[in-house]
């Protein structure tokens, strides 16, 4: 579902998910996990606060608290995507991935093409839930976690072995690749 909504209240936590054209592993093709947490880090600058992710190989689970702003969620997140196409796109240039730049680009539409889009590197729209209660939250932090390890997947044997993840963080404490705000303290 496309989100086209304004952050009401001084905070909210929401569980968002955004997922590469037709599912394509573009994150591990192109190695481009740090374009996700420089991302991140773009958010954090903003005053906004990562509580959990994973980076999966064609797709993003991220749980944060975003704080009251002008800026809407759809607007945030899409500038988010759209800074990651771009690091994207130079990659398989880079890597010589033409088989992929011309899908990218036969799935940009009509009307998008017209406003100058060339390559179509996420699903347009993400999904979104706002988190309300602590039950809620961990039952998604939970999830996040346990993605790595379930279904097709198996990157690992267990959540906090997975590198591009903050299980690491909430199993023995020791951030991992992005260092996280605990969801406890949002939630106190």
């Amino acid at each position: 579902m496309s989100v086209k909504q304004k952050i009401h209240g001084s905070e909210g936590i929401f569980f968002i998910t955004f997922t590469c054209f037709n599912w394509l592993s573009l994150f591990e093709i192109t190695n481009t996990y740090d374009a996700v947490y420089n991302w991140f880090n773009i958010l954090k600058l903003a005053g906004h606060n990562i509580s959990g992710y994973v980076i999966m190989p064609n797709h993003v689970h991220l749980l944060a608290e975003f704080v009251k702003q002008s800026m809407s969620l759809d607007k945030i997140i899409g500038n988010g995507k759209r800074f990651i196409a771009y690091k994207i796109i130079k990659e398989l240039t880079k890597v010589g991935r033409p088989d992929l730049l011309a899908q990218l680009s036969d799935g940009v539409e009509l009307a998008d093409r017209k406003r100058g889009k060339l390559h179509e590197v996420f699903k347009d729209s993400f999904d979104c839930k706002e988190c309300f209660t602590e039950k809620f939250v961990k039952q998604k932090l939970n999830y996040i976690h346990s993605n790595p390890c379930v279904g097709k997947w198996q990157l690992a044997s267990c959540p906090e072995e997975y590198l591009h993840s903050s299980a690491k963080y909430y199993t023995t404490g020791e951030q991992g690749v992005f260092s996280v705000t605990h969801i406890m303290e949002l939630l106190m």
